[in-house]
């Protein structure tokens, strides 16, 4: 199947990532050639200058999450803030840790858990006593963390062996699902544990405050809020940091947690990306969700037994994880002419292993590999929302076709 010749893409993954922002793109250049200074340089004026960029960006960055200035720390991206927050609490801690994580969590937070557990002596997931340890808490069907077993699982460990750290996504990349954030941290703080809280998507987006929500780190991403790619940050509070040690090693910069050159052209583009989604984000969000809507509408309309995974649940504004029954993922999206949206994150879905995610959620393996996410932006036209319902439609009811050895419900895809 082709899509319309000369017909422009209709791109809805904007949640594996958006386009940086013309206002972002500008506040950045000048860092790029006549402002080269290097933060560190105190001793002159460019270095002075340069300085002063990255301390007005900190600052939007924490105005936007609501944390102080200190508590931001520069960092390449999510991926990195994730593995500080979890490799770093190891490392202060001088001893094997215990953490809980969602079942739901992005790999860079499973996979840090999993790393830290095997390289204490025990495995991932395991709970042997004798090193770091690693328990996933499970989600319910509508894809929310599960709060009794987490309760449960704080409340299991004995010997005086309690859980460090908790990890609890604000929001989830692949379904929109919002979590209890602030009923998780309220919990693992009566039990002694830090809350770790993977923002990523969510920040810019819906409300979000670190404060009111009780998280004790959070984890940020330029990209996902229309900034660079290769910019990120993790916002931990003053006794968050102590117990933080650094797992790159340098010059000591940001505070000594994160070594390394300043990337000013990204920060400078973070911290204009946090400025613009703390008002115009925000603000687009109920747009969004007329989009969202709308288009679910239409797929059920042209396929009745579509399922929205997640529907029960708090979501994103934008986001919208569809299941069509006899309709393999991946050949919708090679079928779907000009639409381009994902089977899932971004960091997964060249994998052939359905999704964590919706495994998780209690789709069986079959299920899982038949769910598209479709993903709007602030870019996103009025029009976009039906010419992809239509056209997602279409190359399912194709795909159903080929399955049953006929032609399809509605004509195939878009040509």
């Amino acid at each position: 199947m082709k899509g319309r010749e000369g017909a422009p893409p209709i791109y809805l993954d904007y949640n594996a990532s958006a386009p940086a922002d013309r206002r972002v793109v500008e506040a950045m250049m000048p860092w790029m050639s006549d402002r080269f200074g290097n933060p560190a340089s105190a001793g002159h004026a460019a270095g002075r200058e340069a300085r002063h960029a990255v301390d007005e960006a900190r600052a939007e960055v924490a105005r936007l999450v609501g944390m102080n200035e200190p508590d931001v720390i520069f960092t390449s991206g999510a991926t990195e803030a994730n593995n500080l927050a979890l490799h770093g609490m190891r490392r202060g801690a001088g001893r094997p840790i215990h953490m809980l994580a969602g079942a739901t969590e992005h790999k860079s937070v499973l996979e840090a858990c999993r790393s830290i557990a095997e390289e204490g002596g025990g495995s991932g997931g395991s709970d042997d006593g004798n090193g770091s340890s690693f328990g996933i808490v499970p989600v319910r069907g509508d894809g929310t963390l599960d709060l009794g077993a987490l309760e449960s699982m704080l409340t299991s460990r004995g010997g005086g062996c309690r859980v460090d750290v908790v990890s609890v996504m604000a929001a989830n990349s692949e379904t929109g699902v919002l979590h209890p954030v602030a009923e998780a941290a309220e919990m693992a703080h009566a039990h002694g544990a830090v809350l770790h809280c993977d923002a990523a998507q969510a920040a810019g987006r819906v409300p979000f405050d670190a404060g009111a929500l009780g998280a004790d780190m959070v984890t940020l991403s330029a990209h996902k809020m229309y900034g660079p790619k290769g910019c990120g940050a993790l916002a931990a509070t003053r006794d968050a940091r102590r117990l933080l040690a650094p797992i790159l090693h340098g010059g000591g910069q940001e505070g000594g947690l994160r070594s390394g050159t300043l990337n000013v052209p990204g920060i400078v583009g973070l911290g204009e990306a946090c400025r613009i989604a703390a008002g115009e984000g925000r603000a687009d969000a109920p747009r969004q969700a007329a989009l969202r809507d709308r288009f679910e509408e239409e797929i059920a309309r042209h396929i009745p037994d579509a399922a929205v995974n997640g529907a029960g649940a708090g979501r994103l504004p934008n986001t919208s994880n569809i299941r069509v029954p006899g309709a393999m993922a991946e050949a919708v999206l090679a079928n779907a002419g000009r639409v381009q949206i994902a089977t899932g994150s971004a960091c997964t879905s060249a994998a052939v292993e359905p999704s964590h995610v919706l495994l998780a959620m209690g789709l069986g393996r079959e299920a899982a590999g038949e769910c598209v996410r479709v993903s709007f932006g602030r870019p996103s036209a009025e029009a976009d929302a039906g010419t992809a319902a239509r056209d997602i439609a279409a190359a399912a009811s194709y795909i159903r076709g080929l399955e049953a050895g006929g032609g399809g419900g509605m004509e195939a895809a878009p040509r």
